[in-house]
């Protein structure tokens, strides 16, 4: 795993379906649930007749909880939820994994009483932990 200001990456190995449900079923143990996956693919192929071959799947996750205690400190925290992350093959025979880090999508944010920074702190924690968790079934071969 590894991690830069804005996301919370991970690199796995298998094939991609299962890959993708691999990491709803993780996200889920977390608290998230998935409430939009787009197929960037047949989306591209719809709306502009457009062959992207690549696989890529963004999913759109979101702690209930997590998304209430945030909309009851701002209302336009919803322009930032849900949570997004990515799910597509590197071309190197990976598949990665990519979530973005709450810390910086609600730093954007004015917490004048300090109450969104320890939910952010919480939000990323349960991500960090799902990408870890991800690596952690791949590397001991579950």
């Amino acid at each position: 795993m590894n991690e830069n200001s804005y996301a919370i990456r991970t690199e796995l190995s298998g094939e991609f379906k299962k890959v993708l449900e691999r990491v709803k079923s993780e996200f889920l143990k977390q608290g998230f649930g998935v409430l939009t996956e787009i197929n960037v693919s047949d989306v591209l192929k719809k709306k502009m007749n457009i062959d992207y071959k690549d696989k890529y799947v963004i999913l759109g996750i979101c702690n209930p909880k997590f998304a209430y205690d945030l909309l009851r400190q701002e209302k336009e925290i919803g322009l930032v939820l849900p949570c997004n992350v990515i799910v597509y093959e590197s071309g190197k025979g990976k598949i990665i994994v990519s979530a973005l880090n709450p810390e910086t999508a609600l730093d954007i944010f004015n917490d004048k009483n300090g109450k969104i920074e320890g939910i952010k702190c919480d939000a990323r924690e349960k991500i960090v932990e799902a990408v870890k968790n991800l690596k952690n079934e791949e590397e001991n071969g579950k």
